[in-house]
């Protein structure tokens, strides 16, 4: 939508990135849960839960990028009062990295030999950076979410998604909207949905929605 001066509206919707929310959320949750429950010593389970982790890390990585590239400045050159605002999503993506960094050093030395202490480390880990995470969203939606939507134009919001499907793997990309969809509703779902182009939404649909159900099956088996 453009202005009388030939200038883009900025006022965006920004739903979709509470329904991301939303998965991540969910998921820095079940991850605690799912490997608290890995019996010493079994290697094989640890191995699919990590490879779960890994799937989550990049996906919360190339959000959080996108922001820090592609919204944080436009927002800055915009704001004035609430600049505080934004510096403070930065100050939050700078701790939220922190305890990935974390991560890193302890997915590995559990999945290694799936070790009780090792477990319980990992667990730990994941609980402060699940506290840290849900500290920045709660924050973001309350009061980014509302800036980013006065601020930001139509092109500049969608160039958030555009980011992470370019930096992440095709087959990392289905895992990542399987997460997304799970807890939208049927609203929610078909506007994620009618936002792909028809070739991509049938690729979804005949390979990436079954590829999904298999792969959550599997992290997720009791």
């Amino acid at each position: 939508m453009a202005t009388d001066e030939g200038q883009e509206q900025m006022s965006v919707n920004t739903q979709d990135m509470e329904i991301v929310h939303r998965a991540f959320r969910r998921e820095s949750r079940l991850l605690m849960e799912l490997v608290a429950a890995v019996a010493p010593g079994d290697t094989a389970r640890a191995k699919v839960i990590a490879d779960h982790y890994r799937d989550y890390r990049l996906g919360l990585k190339n959000h959080h990028e996108g922001e820090d590239e592609l919204l944080w400045p436009p927002l800055l050159s915009r704001v004035d009062l609430e600049a505080d605002i934004v510096l403070r999503m930065e100050a939050q993506h700078e701790r939220v990295a922190a305890t990935l960094t974390r991560l890193d050093a302890a997915v590995p030395a559990w999945e290694a030999a799936a070790g009780a202490d090792e477990r319980d480390t990992l667990v730990a880990a994941l609980a402060d950076h699940r506290a840290v995470l849900l500290e920045h969203l709660d924050d973001e939606e309350a009061t980014l979410l509302p800036l980013a939507a006065e601020h930001i134009t139509e092109k500049e919001w969608a160039s958030l998604g555009d980011h992470l499907v370019a930096n992440t793997p095709k087959l990392t990309l289905f895992t990542l909207f399987g997460l997304v969809l799970e807890d939208a509703n049927p609203a929610e779902r078909a506007t994620l949905l009618s936002a792909l182009p028809a070739p991509v939404r049938g690729i979804w649909h005949i390979i990436g929605r079954p590829r999904y159900a298999r792969h959550i099956s599997r992290v997720r088996a009791a």
